[in-house]
């Protein structure tokens, strides 16, 4: 579906179903998944880094990755503040419009030709997400995009360049998103609610962790995952991780 069904019951029960069936979605067109868990396998196995990287309420995936009970310890999240919301929301959305900002932004991450960068934007039209793909690409970065190719393909792009970010990808994982992103229909109301980019987001990218392991488990290859800090062992388990990579992952 392109949208969620129009309520007329229950909304959170609508809501509920209207996901599920997006997931659905997801797993009868899983291949976008596994080309993007083969190219973070490859990189990691050459001891590379896996960035994540959003702006507005997209960040949120890559905190979502980021020094995560059963996730990778080689995540870098690129969190930006001026592009989070915590500071000033109208600010975000005027920054994440500003071209030459991305750059600055990838450079003090000190990128390396062979890592991995998931750029996750529901529209996919604003100049800081595209020239993040472009810039990451220019360094040797592989990128994955996550966007909705409903709400792409209804926008135009705010890059100079014409493109959207589904056009400047290696690989585009399409989270099925209506136009918009809010999904639920109220009667009377001219707005939908409830947007599913988050919702769907997290679960491609957790579906990305589960078979990068499993696919460096088929390798050989022991993969580095941080345990929960709330369970016994947790803080020693992590301890070591966290002496290894503190130069590399920024926000340790």
């Amino acid at each position: 579906m392109n949208h969620l069904r129009r309520c007329n019951v229950n909304a959170g029960a609508e809501y509920i179903d209207g996901i599920l069936q997006l997931v659905e979605k997801l797993k009868a067109n899983i291949e976008p998944l596994n080309q993007s868990a083969q190219l973070i396998t490859d990189a990691i196995e050459a001891g590379r880094t896996l960035h994540v990287f959003g702006t507005g309420h997209s960040h949120m995936l890559a905190e979502e990755l980021f020094y995560r009970a059963g996730g990778l310890a080689c995540v870098n999240p690129i969190l930006e503040e001026g592009l989070m919301l915590h500071r000033s929301a109208v600010q975000s959305t005027e920054l994440e419009r500003l071209e030459g900002l991305a750059s600055i932004i990838l450079k003090q991450q000190s990128p390396q030709e062979g890592d991995v960068i998931i750029i996750a934007s529901n529209s996919g039209r604003n100049a800081v997400n595209i020239e993040m793909a472009l810039a990451a690409k220019a360094s040797g970065l592989k990128v994955i995009a996550i966007t909705s190719l409903n709400h792409a393909g209804a926008s135009s792009s705010r890059h100079s360049s014409g493109k959207r970010l589904h056009e400047v990808s290696d690989v585009v994982i399409d989270n099925y998103g209506c136009i918009g992103d809010a999904s639920v229909e109220i009667p009377g109301l001219p707005i939908k609610v409830s947007p599913t980019s988050t919702v769907l987001g997290a679960c491609i990218a957790n579906a990305i962790v589960a078979e990068v392991v499993m696919l460096l488990m088929k390798r050989g290859f022991t993969p580095e995952l941080f345990a929960s800090s709330n369970m016994d062992g947790g803080d020693e388990h992590n301890r070591r991780l966290l002496a290894k990579y503190k130069g590399v992952v920024r926000s340790l």
